[in-house]
């Protein structure tokens, strides 16, 4: 009798013979837990309802600011982030800052700030502009 290798679902639940079937699989067996973590999250808070979506198009972003945008497309009223242009401003910003700016089309228009460095966030959404901004505000605590 000779023993086939699993196929890639049972390769997924088996982390400790990982390594044997390719030398990626040995560098990503440590993402796996992780994956299963956040797809656990990803049911938690949206049970049969489409999450937001987050676009990044562009190689440059802000420090910090994918992780928070990350969080805040868990909500179920966002429907799409995308992060737009960076520039240079004159003040200086310690911390990370998201603010609201101007209404769009299909909701606002963001300015994340952080040291010297400006970036555009244009949120779709359905919500007001205050329910919106609570939002952020607990995002720009951490």
């Amino acid at each position: 009798m000779q023993l086939k290798p699993p196929n890639l679902s049972e390769r997924s639940l088996v982390t400790n013979n990982l390594y044997k079937y390719n030398r990626t699989s040995k560098f990503f067996s440590h993402f796996l837990v992780k994956v299963n973590l956040s797809e656990t999250e990803f049911y938690k808070y949206n049970k049969n309802k489409k999450l937001g979506r987050l676009v990044l198009n562009h190689s440059t972003y802000i420090e910090g600011l994918i992780p928070i945008l990350q969080k805040l497309a868990l909500n179920i009223n966002i429907k799409t982030i995308t992060p737009a242009v960076i520039s240079r401003v004159r003040g200086r910003s310690s911390k990370l800052t998201i603010r609201l700016s101007v209404k769009t089309i299909n909701g606002y228009k963001a300015i994340a700030r952080k040291g010297k460095t400006a970036q555009e966030v244009f949120i779709s959404t359905d919500l007001t502009k205050n329910e919106l901004k609570k939002i952020i505000d607990n995002y720009n605590c951490i």
